[in-house]
């Protein structure tokens, strides 16, 4: 069985602009979501993709760890 962990994430809101990359206790909101992820596919020997239309929140998420993308 093979599992995939997708973390979506847009770059448009129209209600918190740049949510995804504003930093909440000092991380970026979508670190929050990586971490999680990656401890999750650890456990399960699971993927992580992420998808996006910003390349700023692409960049934030390789910062964390996060490279690819499908």
């Amino acid at each position: 069985m093979s599992l995939l962990i997708t973390l979506c994430a847009r770059g448009g809101s129209k209600g918190i602009p740049g949510k995804n990359i504003r930093p909440v206790n000092g991380i970026p909101l979508i670190a929050y979501s990586i971490r999680h992820a990656q401890t999750f596919a650890g456990l399960m020997h699971a993927d992580i993709a992420l998808s996006t239309d910003s390349a700023e929140i692409r960049s934030v998420a390789a910062e964390y760890g996060l490279e690819n993308e499908y």
